[in-house]
Parts: C-alpha cells; structure tokens; sequence
C-alpha cells in the first residue's frame, strides 16, 4: 500500500485549482465550497460511524442473542469492513468527488450499475437518517423522565411513538443545519466529534477502573442458542448484527470531496483513521462495560443497554454526564448520515439521474448548498418514522433495513473494481493497494455478500420480534429491498436512463450527452 506524497508544498489556492481541474476532468464544473481541512473530512467519517451512538443503541441487542461472547463480533466486522474500506480509499484518491458510492461504482461498473448503487445508497440514507434519529429514544429519557413525552413509557406503543417524537424534532434540526451551509455543518460535527473523542476515551478509563469480573466472560455462552439449529453460531450470527450496525459510513469522508482540500491524498486518510479509531475505541467500552457490568444476567443489560451499565457502574450523576455526551454523538451523527446523504443525491441530481434532477442539484447562491435536496431528505426521513408510530420493534427493523442496503451499495462497489482488477483495467491514483489489491478485493467481496445474507436473513428476532407472528413482517427485509431495488431499477431502465446526462449548469463543457461509458 502506498500514499505517494504530493510533492512540494503549493499554496491552498493553488491546491485548490489542482483539484478544481481534477474535478474538470471528471466532466464537472466547480460549485460547491472547498472549504475543509484534514479534521474535518476525519470528523465526517467518525462521526457518521458514531462509537457512542452504535455502542449505545445496539448494546442491548448483541448481548440479548449472543451473551458477552458477542463482543468476538467487533473485531470480526471490522476486519471485513477494513477490507472495503481499502478499497474505498483506491477509489477516493481516483475519483475525489460528490457521491463517493455512486461516483465510483459508475466509473467501474458503467452508468447502470452506478444508478442502482447510488439509488438503493440514498434510500438507505432516508432509512438510515431514521434508525439514528430513533437513538434519541433510547438515552434521553434514561437522563431524565421528562423527555418521556408521550405515556410513562409502559405503554405497548409508548416508546416506539415518543421515539418518534423526538427524532422528528433531530432531524429538524439537521435539515436545517445542512441548509444553511457546509460551514456551519462541519463546524457543529467537528465540535461534536472532539466532544465525542474525549467522552469515549474518559469513558473507557471509567469503566476500566471499574472492572468485576476477568475476560474469561467473553469466552462462555451460558446457554445462549439452544433451540437453535446451528446452536450458538446462530445466536452469534444474529447478535453480530449489532456490529454490523455501526462499523459502516467511513465512505462520508470522501463524499465531502469536492468541499475538502486535497482530498485525494486527505480522504484516504480520513477513512482509515475514522474506522480505526471506532473500532478501537468502541472495542475498548463494550469489552469494559462487559466487564464492568454488576451482572451479566440481569434483565436491564437486554432492555436498558449500555446506558444501565453505565449509570449502575460509574453512579448517577457521572452516568448521567457520559449519556448527555451520547446525545451530542448522535446529534452529530445524524447531521453527518444527512450530510452523506445529501452529496450523494446532489451528485445523482447533477447527472440528471433523479426525478426533478435540475431542481434538486441547484445550489443556493447565498449558502452554496442544494437546499430542496436537504429538505427532501428530512421529509422523507421523518415520514419512514410517522409510518412506523406504532411498531414496537421499531428499532431493530429500521435500523436492519438500512444497514443491508448500504452493504448491498458497498458491494456494487467493491465487485465491479474487482472485475476491473481481474481485467487489468484498473489504474489506482495516489493512494494503492498494489500487489496486495487483488486479494483484499476479494475479501471485501465475499464479506459484503455473506454479512448481506445475515443482514436479510428473515430472523423472527429482527423482523418480527413481537406477536402477532406475520410472514409478510419476517420477510420485511426482503420485500423492502427488493421493492426499492428491482422497483428502482425499471423506472430507471424505462424513464431516467434516456434523460441521463450531466446538466449544462454543472457540466465543464456545456451541455453533454446521456452517459454512456464504463470503465475508466
């Protein structure tokens, strides 16, 4: 692997012109602000992938199927993940641009494939935006009863419909932040992210410090997947679903190309360090807070989470410190998952690829942001929430349904940069993978497919945790997917794909005809 330096320091502006003419080459003309530094792209990565808000919203559910053995999971996702995000950082230093997913599977799969990826890419980010925002549910009202607004949450629909609520009222929030400018976004995220940073790194001492048991509890399944026809591999497999759940979004980094200074060297960078850094530090609080936990039995690790570990282990008030620091992770986290969203939509929109892709790629003279695009997304965010107000699994069933989708985007990535390896042509930038691309490719192949089987897996304990029992509930994920994927794809084949073409106001060269190229 290699990161070839830039040469000679040049001054920003001249950097900036460097990539403003990479990005003229791609057929696009300069429009949105490059404005970002090194911290910044980081902290879009990290963010979107969120230790404190994965950790703490999916606790519950690892230990509930799989016991504190499912900690083993963690280290396993990643090292998939890291194999996709290897080549992502290929594909970010080649292709420095809006719509990282789309852009690339577009340049290695040809204009079909790069439509299917970037659509199922942006529904998953609607969906995505939701289950966020739906964490909001699961912490603040363990802060304070007050934030309970609706019932005493015993109700059969309290939570799900005070859920909700209040990620309504997030995502309001990030709507109108994006809309007003990327400055405005990335000083908010960045503040976040450095809050974010310092809360877990405190977190994990806390928690070390106050450790009850020896690491031979990640090693026992006490009976966990009996009844199951694969035993306790079943129970591990549906459990590692809570892993899955958080190591993904690192792409953001690069989505934020064309507002980044040199982000073909910095967004190579700033993927790899975002995934690193979670998997660490997100390694470290769930090993401690397994370990730290007053009992591993307990009925609250699997209804309450981590946030029950953290109050019962570090007392009230310290606990309550540690959980608002979790609201700001998700605040931020929801801003960055929109922010994705919104360059991805952006860049689908200025290749004329949308329904209305002049309307939704024009930029706002005064904030230089797609503003329809931003509210588009929020509406349709908040409306996947009113549509779930009365599910009581809420929670596992948006959250499933986004995240299989965006591994089904990662994948129609990852295969197509294959079959270009495989063919010999593929020609990396400033960031390769050398003789070592081949292999990983491979890997990152096979892991999309097999964790995107277990994703869509028609598990009663994901889809349908609750009675009554429906078929048409246990295959929700299918049907979701495949509705939005196949669906998708022919109103692409028979009505978008003969208006696609780079818009005359943002093409480099005036107006263009429909794409219809492949492979670089």
């Amino acid at each position: 692997m290699a990161d070839t330096p830039p040469g000679p320091d040049q001054p920003a502006s001249n950097a900036s012109s460097d990539q403003d003419a990479a990005l003229t080459e791609l057929g696009y003309k300069p429009g949105l602000k490059r404005t970002l530094g090194n911290f910044h792209t980081f902290a879009a990565g990290i963010s979107y992938i969120s230790i404190l808000t994965g950790t703490f919203q999916l606790f519950y559910f690892g230990v509930s199927f799989g016991g504190p053995t499912y900690w083993w999971s963690w280290p396993m996702v990643f090292l998939g993940q890291l194999m996709v995000a290897l080549c992502f950082c290929e594909l970010a230093a080649r292709f420095p641009v809006a719509g990282s997913v789309y852009n690339w599977s577009k340049h290695s799969g040809g204009p079909h494939v790069g439509w299917l990826a970037g659509w199922m890419m942006t529904v998953a980010t609607m969906v995505s935006l939701a289950a966020v925002a739906l964490a909001y549910q699961l912490t603040l009202p363990q802060i304070s009863s007050f934030f309970q607004v609706i019932g005493d949450g015993t109700g059969k629909y309290d939570k799900a419909a005070n859920a909700v609520l209040l990620g309504t009222i997030l995502i309001l929030f990030t709507t109108l932040v994006n809309a007003f400018g990327v400055k405005l976004m990335a000083t908010i995220n960045s503040a976040g992210v450095f809050i974010e940073l310092v809360a877990a790194v405190v977190l994990v001492a806390l928690l070390a410090a106050h450790i009850t048991r020896g690491p031979s509890a990640i090693v026992q399944t006490d009976g966990y997947g009996q009844g199951q026809s694969l035993g306790y591999l079943g129970a591990f497999l549906t459990a590692s679903l809570a892993s899955a759940y958080v190591m993904y979004g690192f792409d953001t980094a690069s989505s934020l190309g064309e507002e980044s200074i040199d982000p073909a060297r910095n967004a190579p960078r700033a993927i790899l360090r975002a995934l690193i850094a979670s998997f660490l530090l997100g390694g470290l609080i769930l090993l401690f807070a397994l370990l730290a936990a007053p009992d591993l039995h307990a009925k609250e690790l699997s209804v309450d989470g981590l946030q029950y570990v953290v109050k019962a282990a570090l007392g009230h008030t310290i606990g309550v410190v540690v959980l608002w620091c979790v609201v700001i992770a998700i605040t931020v986290c929801a801003l960055s998952v929109q922010t994705a969203g919104l360059r991805l939509a952006f860049a689908m929109a200025r290749d004329n690829n949308l329904p209305g892709g002049s309307k939704l790629a024009r930029l706002s003279p005064r904030f230089q942001t797609p503003v329809l695009a931003t509210c588009l997304i929020g509406v349709v965010a908040i409306a996947i929430l009113v549509v779930n107000i009365n599910q009581p699994q809420i929670f596992s069933v948006v959250t499933s349904i986004a995240i299989v989708m965006i591994y089904i985007a990662y994948l129609l990535v990852t295969l197509p940069l294959l079959i270009q390896r495989l063919r010999g042509r593929w020609t990396p930038g400033r960031f390769s993978l050398g003789r070592f691309g081949v292999p990983i490719n491979i890997l990152a192949v096979l892991w999309g497919a097999a964790m995107t089987v277990n994703l869509l897996w028609p598990r009663a304990e994901v889809y349908n945790a609750t009675g009554p029992q429906h078929w048409y509930l246990r295959w929700g994920g299918v049907l979701f997917v495949g509705v939005v994927g196949v669906g998708g794809f022919l109103y692409y084949w028979f009505v978008q794909r003969k208006q696609t073409g780079v818009l005359a106001e943002h093409s480099s060269e005036g107006p263009s005809e429909p794409m219809a190229h492949g492979a670089p």
